[in-house]
């Protein structure tokens, strides 16, 4: 798991939402895997072994 569950509910009770499916935890973590993997592609063409924010 990448994300972290209570940070989460963290920030959707903040924008008024009291509750979260145990599948927006799932999917959510392979949407973060994949922009995890897509910035570190752009990083590798660019010839750097640094992920930085401009990747993302």
């Amino acid at each position: 798991m990448i994300t972290v569950r209570l940070q989460v509910k963290e920030i959707v009770k903040g924008a008024g939402i009291d509750n979260i499916a145990a599948d927006f935890i799932d999917t959510l973590d392979e949407k973060v895997k994949q922009l995890v993997l897509d910035a570190a592609k752009r990083a590798k063409e660019n010839g750097r072994r640094t992920i930085m924010g401009k990747d993302v």
